[in-house]
């Protein structure tokens, strides 16, 4: 007996609800009872490269992409006007914009509330209809060719939208997100904007709504200043050009962030160098003004800093405010980037339990301080000993004896320290191969869980991290 065959329609259905559209339309080969069910199914999920799979140059035949247009539009027409719930769609250049904005425009008008959008199609404008939906709550769209917000985006009104997902090559937009966001997003508690092309030199980000926010600029660094006003944020991702001023940060409820201040090689030149050296219309004078936006989170609990943004902090180290709630720091490091910030922020986390590194290679300088052992110094690790840090993880760590001395130094001077993880991914160590340097430090690591007593810990990490814990 077909147990399943004898299930009532709406479990079949919610079960076919987990395969995408097409492999749910197969299953109408079945028997009478499965023809055409997948069509009552409240979610539609459509791939055109699922379509095309798996034949190389499948995609150039004629026919091929009308037969795929044609299949979403009897999917379409099978459903009639039922409600759906979500549809995702994921489509590449030869698909027909005005039959895909069709498509886009029947699932609104039977109420989704879910929609999901990857579109790599050039120059294609999404409809209006989109952008004055009163039924969206979750709304995402992807693209690697650009996406246009709606040419009147200050007609937008989206009243019952709550996350709003936007990653693309670039998005073009006609307003500011000051006039857009309390105005044509009420209730939007997540606002993702990757590549956000900036129509004017100063932006705010206002929403007394927004609970968690990533935002990111698109080069060249236009933005002379922005100002965040969230005060029931709770995650921040932001990165961009450093601005040359953040007049407003009101953002006291914020609990997390990551914070991706970007700055050219030049910059970071001039920024090591002497202040007398620099013009008075050099904009790396305004690198200072970042500790407005460093005094607007400093109520974070956890807070991870890129290599650039260390170097810029490095203009503000001794007005840097204090982190009385961090107990999490992230520093991220670079072979061209320097420490210069990292003692400083030692100092100013007094309830620092956890240290990340992702990876210990940086730029040396004289004014890394005490923090790492690169130097010689007489007060070498006084920022340490003072710090409250119990454990310290070392994520990309290199197997090299400059890393070595490092860990070997914050086991010397951190007073509170119980752990000291290190993380290795294994195609380093098969890369080094049978280098007698590596088996050396990896058994000077086996003695020092024997003269320390904070347990010292060596992971071997199978997978390959690809993506920086930066990236989007």
């Amino acid at each position: 007996m077909d147990l399943l065959s004898n299930l009532p329609d709406e479990v079949r259905c919610h079960i076919l609800s987990f395969l995408t559209t097409k492999e749910a339309a197969l299953t109408s080969v079945l028997s009478k009872k499965w023809r055409n069910l997948f069509a009552l199914v409240p979610n539609l999920d459509v791939d055109d490269s699922e379509f095309l799979h798996p034949e190389e140059g499948k995609r150039e035949r004629d026919g091929i992409l009308e037969s795929f247009m044609g299949f979403v539009d009897m999917v379409l027409a099978l459903q009639g006007n039922s409600p759906i719930h979500k549809f995702s769609l994921k489509c590449k250049d030869g698909v027909c914009e005005a039959r895909l904005n069709r498509w886009i425009c029947q699932v609104l008008q039977r109420g989704v509330s879910n929609l999901d959008l990857s579109i790599d199609i050039r120059d294609a404008y999404l409809p209006q209809e989109m952008f004055v939906s009163k039924t969206l709550v979750n709304l995402k769209l992807a693209s690697a060719c650009g996406i246009h917000w709606w040419t009147g985006a200050e007609g937008t009104c989206l009243p019952v939208l709550k996350s709003l997902c936007v990653l693309s090559g670039r998005i073009f937009c006609d307003d500011k997100l000051q006039v857009m966001l309390p105005a044509c997003f009420p209730v939007l508690e997540d606002l993702r904007m990757a590549n956000m092309e900036w129509i004017d030199s100063d932006e705010t980000v206002s929403s007394a709504t927004l609970t968690n926010l990533l935002i990111s600029g698109f080069p060249p660094e236009n933005l002379k200043s922005i100002s965040f006003d969230a005060p029931n944020l709770i995650s921040l991702f932001y990165s961009d050009f450093v601005a040359e001023d953040y007049p407003l940060v009101n953002m006291k409820n914020l609990s997390q962030a990551r914070i991706v201040l970007r700055a050219n090689d030049d910059q970071i030149k001039r920024l090591r160098g002497p202040n007398n050296v620099l013009l008075e219309d050099d904009v790396v004078h305004h690198f200072g003004n970042v500790v407005k936006l460093m005094n607007g989170i400093q109520n974070v609990r956890e807070l991870h800093l890129c290599p650039d943004t260390l170097e810029v902090l490095s203009l503000c180290c001794e007005s840097l405010p204090v982190f009385n709630n961090v107990k999490t720091l992230g520093i991220y490091s670079e072979e061209v980037r320097g420490w210069q910030a990292v003692p400083a922020l030692l100092r100013n986390c007094p309830h620092l339990e956890i240290l990340t590194f992702e990876g210990l290679v940086h730029y040396v300088t004289d004014k890394c301080g005490d923090a790492c052992s690169c130097i010689y110094r007489k007060d070498k690790g006084s920022s340490l000993t003072t710090s409250p840090v119990k454990v310290v993880k070392v994520r990309g760590f290199g197997v090299t004896m400059k890393e070595l001395h490092m860990v070997e130094h914050f086991l010397d001077y951190f007073p509170c320290l119980k752990e000291m993880n290190l993380y290795i991914e294994e195609h380093t160590l098969t890369q080094l191969g049978k280098n007698p340097q590596v088996s050396e430090i990896l058994e000077m690591i086996e003695e020092y869980k024997e003269l320390y007593s904070c347990k010292v810990r060596l992971y071997v990490s199978h997978t390959l991290t690809t993506q920086s814990p930066f990236g989007i």
